[in-house]
């Protein structure tokens, strides 16, 4: 809008510079007035020439005649050596000065623009043309505009940040959500769950949420569990033996046949305390991984055999009978006390829960780069329901029985820890009344 309008009046300028300036030489004013007077009706517009000291020597509207014009367009060239300039102004009301566009709109005010070319004769600046044009409409719809941007930026802003207000509460509501879970789950509470929404990475960040809090609660459940379990199987033996004691110590007439019982009962008792002390030793560290391997070469098949043997009274005892089915050596690099542990817990166990006359078959075959161990008995077997738990800590089908027999529940799942820890895994295949059968599957290493 400016740039047209500015563009039109400098070329108006500029010809009527060229017209005028000779006249003004030759100083013909009244020729000169009636010139601007004709050029200032058809352009709508004021003019004014001006000697080289500024003074108004000839103005269209005739006010300011003698009076001397200090507007920076004119001063920019008598002072500067401009010969064209333009500029826009807000008059100040009862005066002749002005001011420069950039002061706020004023209902009131009156605005003009000022467009001045240089007056040359003989290559010399004899004085200034000034056109003077009211622009008060442009300004007007100018600042209108201005208003309206002003209005439709603030509408804008508004919408912008009541969306992102939105949009934040819906990004930072499942981020809340998770952070007060986790505050509650830091006071203890484990069971707490968020809310599974959306898609992307706050989905995946409350799915695995909720899986670590359900492995946390599984992990403290089992935790409270194991302790539960732990301080009564060292309870009862303990429990016993005050029993005993007491029965010695109040009875100070007792038969010494009667007490000497009751001192191998008491040392039997302190032999399983320690039996369950160092099985809950192992475990631990197993689950703190401080347990290392002490890894050599050694024949699996010849553990086997040597654990038979060690074996081999318990079942002359009970009348039952031991079958070795060894068809490879399987050289192994692993850990021989380690491994021998293994079997020995595994046909012990076998062993101690096949009634009398009952057998026991032991099968060791290589496949592939596995050894693969069975160990096979005809007891009562173990029911469905109880097989998913087998290999967890002192856990028992038949508690009376597995106390009878010395078993404190932890053999199976040190078992279960040591196959692991060398890569492998056991399994076990029962039914109710038909026996039991262990796999162990062990990769064997060269070393």
């Amino acid at each position: 809008m400016f740039d047209d309008r500015e563009r039109q009046e400098r070329i108006a300028a500029d010809r009527l510079a060229v017209e005028t300036e000779n006249l003004f030489a030759q100083a013909r004013m009244e020729e000169l007035h009636q010139h601007l007077t004709a050029a200032g009706g058809e352009l709508g517009s004021r003019l004014m020439v001006l000697d080289e000291s500024g003074k108004v020597q000839a103005d269209t509207f005739l006010q300011l005649n003698g009076t001397r014009l200090t507007i920076p367009e004119v001063v920019g060239i008598l002072a500067t050596g401009k010969t064209a300039d333009y500029g826009v102004h807000m008059l100040d009301e009862g005066t002749n000065g002005s001011r420069r566009f950039w002061q706020p709109y004023n209902e009131d005010a009156q605005w003009v623009s000022y467009c001045t070319a240089a007056l040359s004769h003989g290559g010399k600046v004899i004085g200034v043309l000034v056109l003077s044009s009211p622009i008060q409409d442009m300004m007007q719809r100018l600042f209108d505009l201005q208003n309206q941007m002003v209005m439709y930026f603030l509408i804008a802003a508004a919408a912008a940040f009541l969306l992102a207000m939105f949009f934040s509460r819906i990004i930072t509501k499942p981020i809340a959500s998770l952070t007060r879970s986790i505050q509650r789950m830091g006071h203890g509470d484990l069971s707490v769950r968020v809310p599974v929404k959306g898609s992307g990475e706050l989905r995946r960040l409350s799915e695995t949420f909720n899986t670590m809090s359900e492995k946390l609660e599984m992990l403290d459940k089992s935790r409270n569990q194991f302790v539960s379990n732990a301080s009564h199987e060292l309870k009862t033996p303990l429990a016993t033996m005050k029993i005993l004691l007491e029965s010695i110590i109040y009875q100070p007439e007792m038969e010494a046949e009667m007490r000497t019982e009751f001192l191998t009962d008491i040392n039997k008792e302190i032999d399983r305390l320690n039996l369950i002390i160092g099985d809950l030793l192992t475990l631990v560290s197993m689950d703190s991984k401080t347990m290392r391997l002490n890894r050599s070469t050694f024949s699996l098949a010849q553990v086997v055999t040597d654990t038979a043997h060690r074996l081999e009274p318990v079942a002359e005892k009970n009348n039952q009978e031991l079958k070795l089915s060894l068809n490879d050596r399987c050289e192994m690099y692993a850990d021989n006390a380690k491994l021998t542990q293994v079997v020995y817990n595994l046909m012990e166990n076998a062993l101690k829960y096949t009634q009398e006359g009952g057998s026991v078959r032991v099968r060791l075959v290589r496949s592939g780069h596995d050894a693969v161990l069975t160990i096979t008995d005809n007891g009562p077997g173990i029911p469905k329901e109880d097989q998913a738990h087998i290999f967890e800590r002192f856990y028992r089908v038949d508690k009376a029985r597995s106390r009878e027999t010395g078993g404190t529940g932890l053999g199976l799942s040190i078992v279960h820890q040591m196959v692991l820890a060398h890569g492998g895994s056991v399994s076990v295949e029962s039914e109710e009344g038909h026996g039991s059968t262990f796999t162990v599957e062990l990769p064997i290493h060269q070393g």
